[in-house]
């Protein structure tokens, strides 16, 4: 047994949207795609540096997907 923590894969990405009402990007060819990050944690880190230098733009969003929801919608670690 490993005392490891559990792996919680979260996605981080943004782009220029075409309303800042609507999470629809204008130009999907131009996604930053941040990375995959373990935990919440650096998840947060990386979006809060990202939206933090795109602050000025109001049609620039970053996002955090909680891609362990996906990858294990039961939550009983059992994937695939």
């Amino acid at each position: 047994m490993t005392d490891e923590p559990k792996q919680l894969l979260h996605l981080v990405f943004g782009g220029e949207l075409s309303s800042p009402e609507k999470a629809e990007c204008t130009d999907l060819s131009k996604l930053d795609i941040v990375g995959i990050f373990p935990n919440y944690s650096e998840a947060e880190a990386a979006w809060r540096g990202k939206a933090q230098a795109t602050v000025d733009s109001a049609h620039t969003r970053y996002f955090i997907v909680h891609l362990h929801r996906f990858l294990d919608p039961d939550g009983d670690g059992l994937l695939g």
